[in-house]
């Protein structure tokens, strides 16, 4: 774990400690059986972490906005997602995925491109729905899209940009926002998906 000294005002100072890991999963499980919990498996991931998380049959999560860097082995790639993980089109610490789309470089861009045209997703959808689409169509057990990808919105409307202090976990949701052809085509990935 990450430790931070609680006098301290940023995490800058922090440094890891070792966690009682087992312990507290196993006595988390004894008290509670049919909790579900998560992995944040994101990052540098040691064995001692994949280890426990595989003992505990813990979902991890697939990031698809990590996906497109080219290499076909990429863990967040929907065809190597494992169905004990949760996919996202991204989260809370990252871009909105249209504001990523328009961010990423051109090899990315193409890259992404090139996998709708050969994966299950519509086609025919347009950015960030395109990844929407995929992230629900994609083998994990449970997919999360965060509301700015499924309203279309960019970069203004993230939630959190990691390392800053400032105007950060501001971004409010109204139903006015959601347009009638965004619910419909979300009802109709959802069942297409068969995740309703």
């Amino acid at each position: 774990a990450w430790e931070i000294p609680a006098t301290d005002e940023t995490a800058i100072n922090g440094y890891w400690v070792h966690a009682p890991g087992d312990a507290l999963l196993g006595a988390i499980k004894q008290a509670f059986p049919n909790i579900t919990l998560i992995a944040e498996d994101l990052g540098v991931i040691t064995l001692e972490v994949s280890t426990l998380r595989d003992k505990y049959a813990l979902p991890g999560m697939k990031i698809l906005q990590f996906a497109f860097g080219g290499q076909d082995d990429n863990p967040y790639l929907p065809h190597n997602t494992e169905e004990n993980s949760v996919v996202y089109t991204g989260t809370h610490d990252n871009d909105t995925s249209l504001g990523w789309y328009q961010s990423s470089n051109e090899f990315e861009r193409h890259y992404f491109e090139q996998y709708v045209a050969g994966y299950a997703a519509d086609t025919s959808l347009k950015m960030p729905f395109s990844l929407v689409s995929m992230a629900l169509s994609s083998k994990a057990q449970l997919a999360i899209i965060p509301m700015q990808d499924i309203l279309e919105l960019g970069t203004e409307h993230r939630m959190n940009i990691p390392g800053t202090a400032l105007d950060n976990w501001r971004w409010r949701f109204e139903w006015k926002q959601l347009k009638s052809r965004q619910k419909k085509q979300m009802k109709t990935a959802i069942k297409k998906s068969q995740r309703a």
